[in-house]
């Protein structure tokens, strides 16, 4: 991965109020993120999934929540609603439809809506307001 590109990134991640940002490019992926005191740049040459020790186990006869998982597209901060003070796009329950706005993603200072591309009704919101959420992480459950 190019350093210059490295540079531009650690800078987005300093400015920003995300924690942390990971990026796949050709065979290589890179993750900055910061603490209080600095910012850390981790690169892995391996694609190699790792397990979080806070992501839960589930059993083998554990069936998986009902509905269509709706995958992020991209990586960014998530939020329910078009500002902190306005009520969220949608709710638990909430019947949608196809073309409906369901939440933004803040990507590089951008902000992405994310639409429903089915009719539905919200069976599980599964990303908290403010948090980053990675590339085909699941968002939201329809049925």
């Amino acid at each position: 991965m190019d350093t210059k590109l490295i540079k531009e990134i650690i800078d987005i991640v300093e400015r920003s109020s995300i924690s942390e940002l990971e990026i796949e490019e050709g065979g290589c992926r890179i993750r900055v993120g910061k603490s209080k005191d600095k910012t850390r740049v981790q690169e892995i040459k391996q694609f190699v999934p790792a397990k979080s020790e806070t992501e839960p186990k589930v059993a083998l006869n554990d069936s998986l929540p009902e509905g269509d998982a709706i995958p992020a597209p991209m990586i960014g901060v998530f939020y329910t609603a078009a500002s902190p003070d306005a009520k969220p796009f949608v709710k638990t329950g909430d019947k949608i439809s196809k073309g409906d706005v369901l939440c933004i993603i803040e990507a590089m200072k951008l902000m992405n809506e994310i639409t429903a591309d089915k009719d539905g009704e919200i069976v599980e919101i599964c990303a908290l307001n403010g948090q980053v959420v990675e590339f085909g992480q699941t968002i939201f459950r329809i049925a």
